[in-house]
């Protein structure tokens, strides 16, 4: 079974208003980029992932939890964050039953947790591409 069939398992069973808030979400998530590519992690996760770790989604007795891997660094000018403050890496939106998302809001912050990846993804190859040449001077 592919993730995103892992996914799609999990949202119908939840028969409630979480399973149709866990479908908005993915469906925000998956418009926001077309390369967003859909994950099953963790005994039973959906992960979104595009060059690192999106985002994750949770579905909980009385809510649905959209983590940010690095919600921290990224840019909630439409405040969707909602917890997970205390720490300094991770954000998430919890949503409870008759909660609405700002659809707009959520694609430019999966954009922006997009771009993070990017630049942390170029940054690490400039460090290893410095290393190899240092590497290849000290053998010269």
């Amino acid at each position: 079974m592919t993730a995103s069939e892992h996914i799609d398992r999990m949202i119908e069973d939840l028969t409630d208003w979480r399973g149709k808030a866990l479908a908005g979400l993915r469906k925000s998530i998956l418009a926001a980029d077309p390369d967003i590519i859909e994950e099953w992690k963790w005994m039973g996760s959906p992960v979104w992932s595009r060059d690192g770790i999106i985002a994750v989604g949770n579905a909980h007795k009385g809510k649905v939890k959209l983590t940010f891997m690095y919600g921290a660094q990224l840019p909630d000018p439409d405040k969707l964050f909602n917890t997970g403050f205390e720490g300094n890496v991770r954000r998430a939106i919890d949503l409870f039953e008759g909660d609405k998302i700002n659809d707009r809001a959520l694609r430019a912050l999966i954009r922006a947790a997009i771009e993070l990846n990017q630049a942390k993804s170029s940054k690490s190859a400039r460090k290893a591409t410095a290393g190899a040449r240092a590497t290849a001077k000290r053998k010269a």
